[in-house]
């Protein structure tokens, strides 16, 4: 099963390269040919190039929600996004409209996608660190992330 881990963020944003940062723990602890770890700052529509062909995407990312704590950690499924589908510009694609305009140009898109969001802080400050909340949360996603890759 060809898999990929792939981590989105900005790393000088400090929270949003949280999926950065746990996708290069991995990195360092897979040696499994059929896993490729991957990093990208790309979104929207060009995601679909770093996706298409693999079995499996496990995706790592920043996210804020309304009622979130900082550090709080969600696993997701593509379905889970499904009310978030929108096409009023290609400048606004998010991952659901990707992945569904994927699907209806009859791309080679993963049977199996799974997001694991972590509750972001901060977002919009330059650092290359992490606020301590999502800094402690680091080890417990790079873990969740590899118990996903064994089942």
């Amino acid at each position: 099963m060809k898999t990929l881990v792939l981590g989105l963020g900005n790393p000088i944003l400090s929270d949003d390269g949280v999926g950065i940062r746990v996708a290069q723990e991995v990195g360092e602890k897979l040696k499994d040919p059929q896993i490729t770890v991957a990093e990208t700052s790309e979104a929207g529509l060009s995601l679909l190039d770093s996706i298409v062909g693999n079995d499996k995407v496990i995706i790592i990312d920043a996210i804020q929600t309304e009622k979130g704590q900082a550090g709080q950690i969600y696993r997701m499924g593509a379905e889970d996004f499904s009310l978030t589908k929108h096409l009023s510009s290609p400048h606004q694609i998010n991952l659901a409209t990707a992945l569904e305009l994927g699907k209806m140009l009859n791309l080679a898109m993963p049977q199996e996608i799974t997001v694991f969001a972590v509750e972001a802080k901060d977002i919009t400050n330059f650092s290359e660190k992490c606020t301590p909340e999502v800094e402690q949360v680091i080890p417990e996603v790079v873990k969740m992330v590899l118990k996903e890759l064994n089942e």
